[in-house]
């Protein structure tokens, strides 16, 4: 694993094959829906379903007006010895269990700020990471994981393609033989899969998929609904079989475009969360050549945005111009030492209640973290934190600590300095 993420960053990161046409897939309950992309369709009619409750309205204790001065924090070490870690989770059951995702297709135990010895989860034996952007990408605990046990994962088989599948888990040890299969999305390159998976404020799991990779996204995926590729997607994973499509989703009435889709114009969406407080949505784009972005989307907007690739990178014409329905960044940087985005998240914790609504992100190449205020009107990020690490993912615990991650091994843990 060399290298390392300059797979889900690198602007130029060589093909897996040359592209091609893909065979309709043999399986049984599966669809060609395009070139690149197929899915495991749902077993039932779409539903409408109950309409959602408001997420509540911050108070001004949880609107953050400026940002601390940074040099009264630090990280602090956590955990060390993973192996190329890519997701931090928590499964809000009250455990205060942090869960650290290992491409190869592990999933490690942080208990009382110790790394249990007993895995969570392994499936290596399915997952294929022998490409830089490929593994086990993704983990989303279910809002009612305490009751259930599901829990879902994103990964990349040993051909290369996308799996959304659900597992279930009962105490300390996740059944590898509970898989239930959700999603199978061909890829046709190495990169850009995307990976990421997040429950919204109403219930419904999204899905951040790549545009299918190679450079400049060749097949244009990024601005056609007709494929999965280069989107958040949004799926009922509480009814139907495997699962059912939200009523509101843009294209379930209009046969415009495939129905699980939720927001495209995507290059390869590389973490993002949704803010526990307000249901703001944030997201990191990593870019091709010049520019990295952060996407937002407040709670209630409608789906079906389009943040502009591969027309736009960043707020810069790339493959044309921009046009009146794209969505522009909220931030955006330009590559230098700098080379890719590592979305993150809002802080809501207690232990720091100075740090209370200020959205963290960062870039791998450079261990650089900025900070953004919420609510979130147009402000310019600040610099926070020069870190050194290779910033592949940042997490957020019960509690709502914040944490990152050093692809080279470790965990950290934001904390005051003594």
């Amino acid at each position: 694993m060399a290298g390392g993420l300059l797979w889900m960053m690198a602007a130029c990161a060589t093909p897996m094959q040359t592209p091609t046409r893909f065979a309709k897939q043999t399986e049984a309950n599966t669809s060609v829906v395009t070139p690149a992309t197929t899915r495991l369709s749902p077993s039932i009619t779409p539903q409408p379903i109950a309409s959602l409750t408001p997420p509540p309205t911050p108070t001004n204790a949880h609107n953050a007006l400026k940002i601390p001065e940074p040099g009264g924090y630090g990280w602090a070490t956590v955990a060390s010895g993973l192996n190329t870690p890519t997701d931090i989770q928590s499964a809000h059951d009250g455990s205060g269990r942090v869960f650290i995702v290992e491409q190869a297709g592990r999933i490690m135990i942080i208990k009382n700020n110790q790394l249990q010895g007993t895995l969570f989860l392994d499936i290596s034996e399915r997952v294929g990471s022998k490409g830089s952007e490929q593994g086990l990408l993704g983990l989303a605990f279910h809002p009612h994981f305490s009751q259930n046990g599901y829990f879902y994962v994103n990964y990349t088989d040993k051909n290369g393609n996308t799996h959304i599948a659900r597992f279930s888990a009962s105490g300390e040890r996740a059944d590898p033989a509970s898989e239930k299969k959700l999603l199978f999305v061909q890829q046709p390159f190495s990169n850009h899969n995307g990976g990421g998976l997040a429950f919204g404020p109403d219930g419904y799991l999204y899905i951040g998929l790549g545009d299918g990779g190679s450079q400049g996204d060749p097949y244009g995926n990024g601005q056609s609904a007709n494929t999965l590729l280069g989107k958040i997607l949004r799926l009922d994973v509480d009814h139907g079989d495997p699962f059912a499509i939200p009523a509101g989703n843009p294209f379930v009435t209009n046969g415009q475009g495939l129905k699980e889709i939720w927001s495209l114009g995507l290059r390869n969406p590389w973490r993002f969360s949704f803010d526990r407080l307000t249901g703001d949505l944030w997201i990191g784009d990593v870019g091709q050549d010049l520019w990295e972005e952060i996407d937002f989307v407040p709670a209630g907007s409608p789906g079906g945005l389009n943040f502009g690739w591969n027309k736009m990178e960043g707020n810069h014409p790339f493959k044309g111009s921009n046009q009146p329905g794209f969505t522009s960044p909220a931030a955006e940087y330009p590559h230098g030492p700098e080379c890719a985005v590592t979305g993150g998240y809002v802080y809501r914790g207690e232990a720091l209640p100075e740090w209370q609504g200020i959205y963290f992100y960062g870039d791998y190449c450079s261990g650089t973290i900025w900070g953004l205020p919420t609510p979130f009107q147009g402000q310019a990020p600040l610099l926070l934190f020069q870190t050194g690490f290779k910033i592949s993912t940042f997490g957020l615990d019960d509690s709502g600590e914040l944490y990152v991650a050093d692809y080279t091994g470790s965990i950290y843990r934001l904390q005051k300095r003594k």
